[in-house]
């Protein structure tokens, strides 16, 4: 029978564990893929905690792990037309995708470029679709700055790299170790840690024109001390903070016409999703504990054997 990996109750990682599950059937609008690769976010641990989305429903233990993943599609449901068997899509998944096999929505799945391997394409349903729609969102011309918390995060990085092409400046905001590694995506690093508002107003005496937050807390609110206009305050990690600040959180498209973009993107090489490490779904506990820890620098990505 088909793995998964999987929470069977809501708490720490105790609760994890590879399972084998009855191969899923795609209802309509639906595609089932053989999961090739599978991206790894802090939200699959947080949902693990209990953590969900405002109004969201607790979801049917056990729940497979996984937002976004990449591979090929076995079999469609009814009504689908965009999509055959064969066709190689990315997208984020109904109900998990840590697995041999997920079901996908039409309405968030996009075909893969051929050019892009199924690891970096894993690596855009969450990470540089929420990057995209953040720096839309914001809305600054070129030219202005922006400054992004988090930088050398998956979401960070696409962010950085979707505000560079866009013509923005932007400052990044992320460890020593990352200095680097955020330099090289061309921002300006400032090292995060306590401190930190007092060196954003050394780095940028006049200020910047938008903030793009994904860690929240203290660096959230020290973040909004440099900029003038609180309606280009957004996160995608802390909206009970930025809603004190006057700011507001990401509001995420999740269509399939932003998988598209980021597509194009990372398959023009304007957008490298930066996947750092790799591990088998048998590892799986591994990939999410080195996301947990905090300290990851890209992405992390599950590979699944075809």
């Amino acid at each position: 029978m088909p793995k998964a990996y999987v929470f069977t109750r809501y708490g720490g990682p105790e609760a994890e564990a590879l399972v084998e599950r009855d191969r899923p059937s795609p209802g309509p609008g639906e595609v089932l893929v053989a999961v090739r690769a599978a991206g790894v976010n802090p939200v699959d641990w947080k949902q693990r905690t209990g953590h969900r989305r405002p109004g969201g429903e607790p979801r049917p233990l056990p729940a497979v792990f996984g937002n976004e993943v990449a591979g090929v599609v076995v079999e469609t449901g009814a009504e689908v037309t965009t999509f055959t068997v064969g066709d190689e899509v990315f997208g984020n998944p109904v109900d998990g995708g840590y697995a041999e096999y997920a079901l996908l929505p039409v309405a968030v799945t996009a075909r893969k470029p051929a050019g892009l391997s199924f690891a970096d394409a894993a690596a855009l349903p969450v990470a540089a679709a929420t990057a995209y729609d953040g720096i839309r969102q914001l809305g600054l011309p070129a030219g202005a700055t922006v400054l992004i918390t988090g930088a050398g995060g998956g979401v960070g990085v696409a962010a950085v790299q979707i505000a560079r092409d866009a013509g923005l400046r932007v400052v990044g905001v992320a460890s020593e170790g990352k200095k680097d590694f955020v330099e090289s995506l061309g921002a300006v690093h400032v090292p995060s840690g306590p401190g930190l508002a007092e060196r954003l107003r050394t780095a940028e005496p006049d200020g910047v024109d938008g903030v793009f937050d994904l860690v929240g807390g203290e660096t959230l609110e020290d973040a909004a001390t440099v900029l003038a206009d609180a309606g280009k305050l957004i996160t995608g990690a802390d909206r009970e903070t930025v809603a004190g600040l006057g700011g507001t959180g990401v509001e995420r498209a999740r269509t399939a016409a932003v998988l598209d973009e980021v597509g194009r993107l990372a398959a023009e090489g304007r957008l490298r999703p930066h996947v750092t490490r790799t591990f088998p779904l048998e590892r799986a506990g591994e990939a999410l504990r080195a996301v947990e820890d905090g300290h990851v620098r890209g992405k992390i990505v599950i590979e699944v054997a075809a």
